[in-house]
């Protein structure tokens, strides 16, 4: 026979018997909106822990009192960064010494 249950690697499906799941999650439903992954795209299936606030337990820093890009759109940017906390933005004028030597031409 050609049947689905035939070529399952679990067997056949008994029915009026209740599906028992391997992992305790509940898959989202199919969304054509967004691409499936590929072959090389990691699946979460669970959600990630907050990492804005300290969590010792999970080891877990936190982002206060980090110091944060303005201007980027990226990771290190403050927007991202700062959680939507806000952030304060301070110029700081730094005077070093070089070993700098000047040629005349």
């Amino acid at each position: 026979s050609n049947s689905a249950s035939s070529n399952s690697v679990h067997g056949p499906r008994r029915e009026g018997l209740p599906r028992r799941h391997r992992y305790n999650f509940q898959l989202k439903p199919y969304n054509p909106e967004h691409k499936p992954p590929g072959l090389k795209d990691l699946v979460y299936l669970e959600p990630s822990p907050p990492f804005c606030e300290k969590n010792p337990k999970l080891g877990i820093l936190g982002t206060h009192g980090r110091q944060c890009n303005d201007t980027s759109i990226g990771v290190d940017g403050c927007d991202l960064m700062c959680c939507g906390r806000g952030y304060k933005t301070q110029e700081v004028i730094v005077v070093e010494r070089c070993a700098c030597t000047f040629h005349w031409c």
